[in-house]
């Protein structure tokens, strides 16, 4: 059974399995100072074309409280979208492990931050009884499966720089957000100004092992021993490796990310030929949000697992992944109409 409840749930890409059965095949010196981590540590070099560090890390929040850590002393604040995975969903690991106060920044209609919100919170500069802002960090693609675009990202880079603070991307689906700008890696990050940046491996079909990114020589003076600290050190880190060796060369990384985002376009039309269900907010990467009559969602979910994300509106989240079909989203149509009851006339082709 196929499932909509998110990416986390979709299987490994067979590219990357295959390069974790030829990561197996010898001994290798550990923690990273295989041959195979060394040349994958190049090619994040040559992907975001400029001297970065790279840290191979093993889950997502695990990159967040290493990149914020890194970037943070715990007199300093966060300041973050109120709907971010860092504020929201990581069990408060990042303040716990950070001591920093996180801020809050309301969003916008698409799950944005504004330049204006942020500048708000950018206050009290040198006051010892206030928080001092040290980090602002976006999420991309956001929570919203919306995507922030290459302008509006250099305008809270130049905001972040100008009062002195770091730029952090929380980055889980950023080869989506990437694939959706029609961009490269450098693009969306080195051209940018980001400092640090969590660059997810798992919801793009690797088994497991995210990466933090450093582009601020500040920061990576000591990172190796934050990476130690934060426990995020593996042992056998080329197993982590090797996953991006396969999603980086030749940027592989753009295939299933783009065949991602066109099956969340392609069940966003599917809901649309439903009068009762409104598409609630703009599909821009791999994810698509809905208002559904509240009666559809239990025996929806039973044969289509996702997740309700607004109990009170009724309003559900459906993530599309990598081994995503067409046949998937004509099944979930096709429930659909035989919810919808005589009268319906939806008619359920997949959009080109």
């Amino acid at each position: 059974m196929k499932s909509f409840a998110s990416d986390n749930y979709a299987g490994v890409l067979p590219e990357v399995m295959e390069a974790l059965h030829k990561a197996n095949e010898a001994h290798a010196v550990s923690y990273g100072n295989d041959p195979l981590t060394q040349r994958v540590q190049a090619l994040f070099r040559e992907q975001f074309g400029t001297d970065v560090t790279t840290c191979f890390v093993f889950n997502g929040t695990g990159a967040n409280v290493l990149s914020i850590s890194s970037a943070t002393r715990s007199f300093n604040s966060v300041l973050c979208a109120d709907l971010s995975h860092i504020y929201c969903d990581e069990s408060s690991a990042p303040e716990t492990f950070t001591g920093c106060r996180f801020f809050p920044i309301p969003i916008d209609n698409t799950g944005k931050m504004t330049v204006e919100e942020i500048e708000k919170k950018l206050i009290r500069k040198g006051d010892i009884h206030f928080a001092q802002p040290g980090l602002i960090s976006v999420t991309q693609s956001t929570e919203y499966g919306t995507v922030y675009t290459v302008e509006h990202l250099k305008a809270i880079a130049a905001l972040a720089h100008k009062h002195g603070l770091y730029f952090h991307i929380d980055g889980s689906r950023f080869f989506n957000a990437a694939a959706s700008l029609g961009c490269t890696l450098k693009d969306l990050s080195t051209n940018i100004g980001v400092d640090i940046l969590s660059l997810g491996g798992t919801k793009s079909g690797m088994m497991f092992g995210e990466a933090v990114v450093v582009f601020n020589k500040n920061l990576a003076q000591w990172i190796g021993y934050q990476h130690k600290q934060t426990m995020q050190l593996a042992s056998k880190t080329r197993f982590i490796a090797a996953q991006f060796e396969a999603v980086l060369k030749n940027d592989f990384w753009r295939q299933p990310a783009l065949h991602a985002n066109r099956m969340a376009r392609e069940l966003a039309g599917a809901l649309r030929r439903h009068p009762e269900i409104l598409v609630t907010k703009p599909v821009e990467a791999n994810a698509v949000f809905a208002k559904m009559p509240a009666s559809w969602i239990p025996e929806m979910q039973q044969h289509f697992p996702f997740y309700v994300w607004n109990e009170h509106t009724n309003e559900v989240r459906l993530m599309c992944a990598f081994d995503t079909t067409e046949a998937d989203i004509q099944a979930f149509a096709g429930l659909l109409h035989r919810l919808a009851g005589p009268g319906d006339t939806a008619v359920f082709l997949i959009d080109s």
